[in-house]
């Protein structure tokens, strides 16, 4: 199957666009993280320890999320290679 250049940079800005997506989704996870440990080290209360425990979970998921939707799109990306 021939390939124009046209569609080569459609898949790049794709592949890029999906490597945007993981850091998007990195970034968010590190922002919820790290509220819940500064929650849990200035904050010295049962309430403050359980929601920023409840925080860096829910920023472990995110990151874990982001990863399965980046290697799921990026194996679509190469299919199409």
């Amino acid at each position: 199957m021939n390939h124009s250049p046209r569609d080569y940079m459609a898949r790049e800005r794709t592949d890029l666009a999906n490597e945007r997506t993981l850091l998007s989704y990195i970034r968010t996870a590190l922002a919820f993280a790290v509220t819940g440990l500064a929650l849990i080290k200035f904050f010295p209360s049962r309430s403050s320890f359980v929601i920023g425990l409840l925080l860096v979970v829910i920023g472990l998921v995110i990151v874990i999320m982001g990863n399965f939707r980046f290697k799921y799109y990026k194996k679509r990306i190469l299919k199409f290679k």
